[in-house]
């Protein structure tokens, strides 16, 4: 059970980073144009990690 729980963490914690590189790689042009700024870039990468 606690190894299943690590892992599960381990994976959502990927998947933020994932998130997070890749949404902090746009520049601040591209994320406009999608409606986000810099200062949203931690909260949507929380969001991707938690689905």
């Amino acid at each position: 059970m606690l190894t299943s729980m690590f892992l599960n963490r381990l994976a959502a914690w990927r998947r933020y980073r994932q998130a997070f590189r890749e949404l902090d790689g746009l520049t601040d042009r591209e994320l406009a144009e999608l409606g986000f700024g810099r200062r949203d870039i931690r909260a949507l990468a929380r969001q991707a990690a938690a689905m």
